[in-house]
């Protein structure tokens, strides 16, 4: 690894971060990258009959996405190299009937997705993006995405004046607490949210002939831009690195790699409320883009037998102030390299056999790993790859870069461990 080459990674991974405030964005931007690469994009509403060896990609609710590379092989002899990610980080999304109006404050219901920590939101600037729905001059309803940029909403904290025991005990309340500010009003003045994002969308697409906003699918996001930080520029600091970290890393290492050799990635919404979907991971999408790859069954389920799938995820770090929230034998560090993520009970799909895989990959191009086990008192969380593993029948293992402050608005992970784990997935989608 050359200075050269890490400093570059990551300045392309804080640009991806900072043009991807929404699983729709984050998308986009992807499809952008692979179609500069020569990956040419499918839509499952065509028929693709018996595609010829190349690169595509297709992808669901514009918020998830699978780019392949096929060989001129039998897919039932080679199967497939896979990556897992999520698209998804837990935010603040909007309301449908979002206005509020009080002390002369215009404010907007929001609702709490995924498991976030809800402190950190407090006192940012923070801006509004995402997909916004509508019926243009010919009555066909469109959608296209939006994003505000500039710093239009604040949740202000209670001053400590009027809460002495704010460092000791406060709490949040969702419902009461979290409503951000956008602007002020005069007294008697109604204001909808749809017409303020009509005048968005005219903003963004003069060109576009938008009759009226019929729905949208808005999160707020912080304006501040993704980082190096340290005083040795050993840290990157962003908002959902969980798990955008993963998909960069992924997207990167996929058109890095081989492209004679059957590579997948999958990059799902809606991870962290379950991937419950059509587009999330325990939804069809992956299975159907699969099937239709392979469509004779015994052919179909020779291939999968044949595949591997990688679940990129972030894993916990050690944090320095709380040590005894940690196994201490399976502790990982910041820029000490990629974790194999293990659980007894099943909550990562890591086996024996998957493990030994990706270590034998890691000794192969000299790049360190580490292991994370929860510790035994306490619950642990889940990812894709047991989801994947279950559906499918594929062999997985659940890795990921350690990180500290996840689910906050702003997290931090290593500046080295990114680069190290695009190392290995590159490896991972080139032929041995």
């Amino acid at each position: 690894m050359t200075k050269t080459s890490l400093t570059e990674f990551n300045q392309n991974f804080l640009s991806f971060l900072d043009n991807s405030p929404t699983p729709f964005h984050a998308v986009s931007t992807m499809s952008a990258q692979l179609e500069t690469n020569g990956f040419e994009r499918l839509d499952e509403l065509d028929a693709w009959g018996a595609l010829s060896a190349g690169q595509y990609y297709v992808t669901r609710n514009d918020s998830s996405i699978i780019a392949f590379t096929l060989p001129k092989a039998a897919l039932a002899e080679t199967g497939f190299h896979m990556v897992g990610a999520h698209t998804d980080s837990p935010c603040l999304k909007v309301k449908p009937k979002p206005e509020t109006i009080k002390q002369s404050l215009l404010q907007l219901g929001v609702e709490v997705y995924g498991g976030a920590l809800l402190n950190p939101w407090f006192d940012r600037d923070l801006s509004m993006a995402g997909r916004v729905s509508y019926r243009d001059s010919s009555q066909t309803i469109k959608h296209v995405l939006v994003d505000f940029k500039k710093a239009i909403a604040s949740i202000p904290s209670l001053a400590i004046h009027l809460d002495r025991e704010a460092n000791k005990n406060r709490t949040v309340n969702a419902q009461d607490h979290l409503p951000p500010i956008v602007m002020q009003v005069e007294e008697g003045d109604k204001v909808d949210f749809r017409d303020l994002l009509l005048q968005q969308v005219k903003s963004q697409y003069p060109k576009l002939k938008i009759d009226k906003v019929l729905d949208y699918e808005i999160s707020l996001h912080d304006t501040q831009p993704a980082a190096v930080t340290g005083l040795n520029d050993d840290f990157i600091s962003s908002a959902r690195l969980d798990n955008l970290l993963s998909c960069f890393v992924g997207l990167t290492s996929l058109i890095n790699g081989d492209s004679s050799q059957a590579n997948l990635l999958v990059c799902s919404d809606h991870e962290e409320v379950g991937s419950v979907s059509a587009s999330g991971a325990q939804g069809s999408f992956l299975e159907s883009v699969l099937s239709r790859l392979c469509p004779e069954p015994e052919q179909y389920h020779r291939m999968i037998q044949r595949s591997m799938m990688i679940s990129a995820d972030n894993a916990h770090a050690v944090h320095p102030n709380y040590k005894d929230k940690h196994d201490a034998e399976h502790g990982p560090k910041l820029n000490h390299g990629p974790v194999i993520k293990t659980n007894a009970n099943q909550r990562y799909a890591t086996n024996s056999e998957t493990s030994a895989y990706f270590r034998q990959l890691c000794e192969q191009i000299d790049v360190p790993v580490q292991d994370f086990v929860v510790r035994t008192d306490m619950g642990c969380g889940s990812t894709i790859g047991p989801i994947t593993a279950s559906t499918l029948g594929v062999k997985t293992i659940d890795i990921g870069v350690p990180t500290f402050a996840m689910h906050s608005i702003r997290e931090l992970a290593g500046s080295r461990d990114a680069h190290m784990l695009a190392t290995i997935l590159t490896k991972f989608f080139k032929k041995s």
